[in-house]
C-alpha cells in the first residue's frame, strides 16, 4: 500500500522524473513504482531527510549502473555493499556521503535492495 503524507505524488514525481508517457510507456511506470516504493519504504524507515536524499541517490546510482554499465544483478549488488563500505568506522573516507546512515540501516537498504525490490525491476528492465 503507497501512501504519501506530505505533499510528494505520484503525478509530482513523474513530473520531476519528466515522465510523459506513463500510461502507454511500461518502462517509465515500472521506474515509476521504483522510485516510488524505494520513497515510501524510506519513509517507513523514518530517514531523515538528508538519508532520504542519500537513498534516492543510491535508487538512481543502481539504475545507472545496470543503464550505463550493464552490470549483473549480482555485481550491482556488490557495488552497492562497496558504496556502503566504511560506514560505522571512526575517521573512514570510504563510505562518503553514505555515513549519515548507521551500520543497521546500511543493512537493511542492502536487504531492501537484494530481495525486496531490485531485484523486480532488473528483470523487467535489463534482461
Amino acid at each position: 500500500k503507497l501512501s504519501f503524507d506530505s505533499d510528494i505524488s505520484f503525478r509530482k514525481l513523474a513530473e520531476y522524473l519528466n515522465f510523459k508517457q506513463l500510461m502507454t510507456n511500461l518502462k517509465e511506470a515500472i521506474l515509476l513504482d521504483y522510485y516510488t516504493a524505494g520513497f515510501c519504504w524510506a519513509r517507513e524507515m523514518n530517514f531523515s531527510l538528508m538519508q532520504l536524499s542519500q537513498y534516492m541517490d543510491l535508487l538512481n546510482f543502481l539504475l545507472e549502473n545496470l543503464r550505463d554499465k550493464h552490470m549483473t544483478l549480482d555485481d550491482n549488488i556488490k557495488e552497492l555493499g562497496r558504496a556502503m563500505a566504511g560506514i560505522g568506522e571512526t575517521d573512514s573516507e570510504r563510505s562518503g556521503d553514505l555515513d549519515v546512515f548507521s551500520i543497521d540501516q546500511a543493512k537493511a537498504i542492502i536487504d531492501y535492495m537484494n530481495i525486496r525490490y531490485y531485484s523486480r525491476i532488473y528483470c523487467f528492465l535489463f534482461e
